[in-house]
């Protein structure tokens, strides 16, 4: 039998109306005495969410992160790798010099031939840096003189499923918890009202099939669920039943979670189940939430000449511009972490096309999001990345075109960059061969982008552990990870 059992059986009729009858006791009472609660009145003195003990490690170089997923794996080479020799080998097979016999996916294994595909975009060099991005980025590379763009970034998947996982929680292994709930749990959040760790997942343009999203991507795994992320919904009202129903004011209802704050409470003492500490808080944050949410979303605010700084989508609800609006907007009231998850980067086929409607979503509310967070004052504080699971190949899927062509998986290199919260800007890091192939200089695991990460909110990753299944489990893995010095400030 278990502990739950026992304490079911344990309540008698007369001991669930007794103590029911003075629950529903209380709630008339408070109902009867009621007055109108302020926010005010229902903030804690405290913080709602506090950092563990000795936490951060020390002094950090940012408060809060926005981690720009661009779910799909877009392609480095269209981007920000340049590799202007390729047009010699177009339509030449891959030498196996370079390829070296490494393992590629089903999709193409089975073609007679790896045609290289040169990129049909132009590339030009931006900033005092000079750093070399394509035209599919006119508005970002306006700020690469604030961005670390690492080049030669590498992972262990080769499919969307595990390699999603893998940059999103240090593993491929399910059940682990996301980059955002490891620093809900260590880091707590300045925001009373709002989660600790806010997902969006706005909608896309570009016309091809997408990968599906899976919440194990901003799940707390193995740590407390109240660490998992809130993810707002891009369709209709941002959070379900975020309105009280019809008759219930807000007086009623806070004195409906006080009484029921207190029956949890004492099922807490009874059986020490740390999930019924999680329901109280969860309880609260959603009463919290329904006057934060509906403030948080409306942009009316926004001056025009913020609303036109991140395009033309921003006034669409759903919108990856709303969407990095919001994130302004969220770390500017004290959350701690927001994950925007933009979907369609995965293209084996009509890449030139398909990727123009990606970017058209993100190159402009990117730039916007930079440069709202530095007028306002909040990217000295803020970290910000971006990049997907992982790369592109250089060689075509399907057929090759003058003015066409796909790209598969390529898990060995691809790009990433990172801006704000402690990062040197101008700065590039790795290296990869004439074919984007492999690395030649710096090689920079996921787990070693994610012990920087958490390096910039003050994280010593070799000391951040959870014990799990007999193991101290850590977001960068039980592997050596590095952090990379040479793009700190």
């Amino acid at each position: 039998m278990t502990s739950i059992d026992d304490y079911l059986l344990s309540r008698t009729r007369r001991q669930f109306f007794g103590h029911g009858a003075l629950r529903m006791g209380g709630v008339s009472l408070a109902l009867m005495a009621a007055q109108r609660v302020t926010a005010q009145e229902l903030a804690f003195a405290e913080q709602v969410n506090p950092p563990l003990p000795g936490f951060p490690h020390f002094a950090p170089t940012a408060k809060a992160i926005i981690y720009l997923h661009l779910n799909g794996g877009p392609s480095q080479l269209d981007t920000w790798d340049y590799k202007p020799h390729l047009a010699d080998h177009f339509d030449k097979d891959l030498p196996d010099s370079i390829r070296l016999g490494q393992r590629i996916t089903t999709m193409t294994s089975g073609q007679a031939r790896l045609p290289v595909a040169p990129s049909l975009f132009k590339f030009a060099r931006h900033g005092q840096a000079g750093i070399w991005a394509s035209e599919l980025l006119n508005h970002t590379a306006q700020h690469v003189d604030d961005i670390a763009l690492v080049r030669s970034v590498h992972t262990n998947a080769i499919n969307h499923d595990p390699a999603c996982t893998f940059v999103t929680t240090g593993s491929e292994v399910p059940g682990k918890p996301s980059l955002g709930s490891w620093l809900a749990y260590g880091l707590g959040s300045e925001s009373n009202n709002l989660p600790a760790f806010v997902v969006l997942t706005p909608r896309w343009t570009s016309k091809q099939a997408a990968q599906a999203l899976f919440s194990r991507m901003w799940s707390s795994g193995f740590l407390p669920s109240r660490y998992t992320g809130v993810a707002l919904r891009s369709v209709g009202d941002p959070v379900l039943y975020i309105d009280n129903p019809e008759g219930i004011s807000t007086s009623h209802r806070r004195a409906m979670l006080d009484s029921l704050a207190e029956l949890n409470q004492r099922t807490f003492e009874r059986f020490g189940d740390p999930e019924t500490q999680t329901r109280i808080a969860q309880y609260e944050m959603a009463f919290r939430m329904q006057s934060s949410v509906p403030e948080l979303i409306d942009l009316s605010g926004e001056t025009q000449a913020t609303l036109e700084m991140y395009g033309p989508e921003v006034s669409k609800p759903g919108t990856f511009a709303a969407s990095a609006l919001l994130a302004r907007r969220m770390v500017e009231r004290g959350v701690r972490a927001v994950q925007i998850l933009h979907r369609g980067w995965d293209q084996h086929g009509s890449l030139p096309s398909e990727i123009r409607h990606q970017c058209y979503d993100t190159d402009q509310p990117c730039a916007a999001l930079l440069q709202d967070l530095k007028q306002r004052g909040l990217l000295q504080d803020t970290l910000v990345v971006c990049g997907g699971e992982f790369g592109r190949t250089v060689y075509s899927q399907g057929t090759l075109t003058a003015t066409n062509y796909g790209r598969d998986h390529h898990p060995r290199c691809f790009s990433m960059w990172m801006a704000g919260g402690g990062i040197k800007g101008g700065t590039v890091y790795g290296e990869t061969d004439d074919f984007s192939y492999n690395i030649i200089d710096k090689p920079c695991h996921v787990n070693d982008l994610n012990a920087t990460l958490l390096h910039c909110l003050g994280i010593d990753h070799e000391r951040f552990s959870y014990r799990f299944q007999g193991l101290d489990q850590r977001l960068t893995g039980v592997e050596p990870q590095h952090v990379l010095q040479e793009i700190l400030a």
